[in-house]
């Protein structure tokens, strides 16, 4: 659907052509005075607005056009109002860029003229609000330290908020990266055991002959090396969380052990025979496809059934829809400031890039990107040599005849700054276009002027 323009004028043959010349890039809305323009404005809210200052019942005057102006901007400061003015009124359209216009236009107003404003007044539209919905995601929306404004983790914040208030075992599922022990922090802060410790394991970390002492503790002498008494990881997670990750890792007959524990919440350490009470909630984690593991006997199917009383499922990052940027645009805020690059941003071949990546590590890998690209960018824009990515064309999708073009159009203007250090004019010149057009090209393909 097409963005939508208000044209307000009082001249109906005015508004009629310059509908009929907009039409096929813009919803056009129509209003012929102060009034209508207000009242079509609060039901539709257009980002952009061609206003004649000259409206009735004071046409001969600009004083209603800028009371209109003035009332539009109290409505929306952020609206892009263009004026439209006589040749000899250049004050009166100062007087309105003071008040809070966008620009202003001179009658006769030229169409290519007016076509090339719009586009750039919708195009900085865009970005301001996409920059706003960024900040407000990033200050007000982040999770227990995760951010996710997509379908699939809104449920996975509200499957937390609701285990959290119980101590069901919670088993999270989910690939390497996508913020499983997170997940488990962000349930222990929200329980009622949040004051209690959060006691974190990696099972598949510790060797095979090691783990059962880590976990369940050993006494004095019970085997080569035991020299003292030791707690274990699920004594010293008494009174909190203990969480098991990479849970599939667990050897079999230490899955018995563990499957005793959860039944009756006591163990015994290695080589001990006292029964040790403990209240701890366990929540384990695992990458690997459990059920598979049941059928091929490597993973008990009832200590599944007791760990996976409730499951959460963390979605990989290729399927968090508009996540992405989001995600990449906090680790950039976050270590630039580290390295003092105050103002580094992403151009838009980046971004596209960040979005088209399939990211197999997920969040971990996006963060690693995210920071080896802030260290070593030379320039104020991170590049997609700078994140070490694959271009958007070199990735496996389709291309359309659009990306193909505009591909060589970036490569040809970028070639011709870089050639003239910059100069619009030189380039425009061999490039064969007009500096306006070369401006306008500049815009859509997302290059910044130096």
């Amino acid at each position: 659907m097409n963005p939508e323009l208000l044209i307000v004028d009082d001249d109906d043959e005015i508004r009629t052509q310059m509908k009929w010349a907009l039409a096929e890039d813009y919803e056009i809305l129509l209003a012929g005075d102060r009034a209508g323009a207000l009242e079509t404005f609060r039901a539709t809210r257009p980002p952009v607005v061609l206003l004649d200052l000259g409206l009735p019942p004071q046409p001969a005057t600009p004083e209603e056009g800028l009371a209109a102006l003035a009332e539009l901007l109290a409505l929306d400061r952020q609206t892009k109002i263009v004026i439209i003015t006589g040749q000899g009124e250049k004050e009166t359209a100062l007087r309105a860029i003071g008040a809070g216009a966008y620009d202003f236009l001179c009658k006769p107003v030229e169409m290519d003229e007016m076509k090339f404003l719009l586009k750039r007044c919708f195009h900085t539209a865009q970005l301001e609000r996409e920059y706003r919905e960024m900040q407000h995601l990033l200050q007000g929306d982040a999770f227990e330290g995760m951010l996710g404004a997509s379908k699939s983790m809104q449920a996975a914040f509200e499957t937390i908020r609701k285990v959290a208030t119980t101590d069901a075992p919670v088993l999270i599922l989910g690939e390497s990266g996508t913020g499983k022990e997170m997940a488990a922090r962000a349930i222990h802060q929200r329980s009622a055991r949040k004051d209690g410790p959060f006691v974190a394991i990696n099972c598949s970390a510790i060797p095979e002959t090691l783990l059962e002492s880590e976990l369940f503790g050993h006494e004095k002498g019970s085997f080569t090396g035991a020299h003292v008494q030791r707690q274990g990881r699920i004594e010293s997670a008494g009174g909190g969380t203990l969480f098991l990750d990479e849970i599939g890792e667990v050897p079999l007959p230490l899955q018995v052990k563990l499957l005793r524990f959860l039944q009756e919440q006591s163990l015994e350490r290695v080589g001990g025979r006292e029964e040790i009470q403990i209240d701890t909630r366990v929540i384990a984690a695992t990458n690997a496809d459990l059920k598979k593991s049941m059928a091929s006997g490597a993973f008990r199917e009832d200590l599944f059934y007791r760990l996976a009383v409730v499951q959460l499922v963390m979605p990989p990052l290729r399927e968090r829809e508009g996540d992405i940027r989001l995600i990449a645009q906090s680790f950039l805020q976050r270590y630039a400031a580290q390295a003092r690059k105050a103002g580094l941003t992403f151009d838009r071949e980046s971004l596209r890039a960040l979005t088209a990546y399939p990211w197999p590590g997920n969040v971990r890998e996006l963060d690693n990107c995210i920071r080896r690209a802030v260290i070593m960018a030379p320039g104020k824009r991170l590049t997609v040599q700078d994140l070490e990515l694959p271009s958007t064309t070199a990735l496996q999708r389709p291309i359309t005849l659009k990306d193909a073009r505009e591909t060589v159009e970036r490569e040809l203007v970028q070639r011709a700054l870089q050639k003239h250090s910059g100069k619009i004019a030189a380039a425009a010149a061999e490039l064969g276009v007009s500096r306006p057009t070369l401006y306008e090209l500049m815009e859509k393909l997302g290059i910044a002027r130096e």
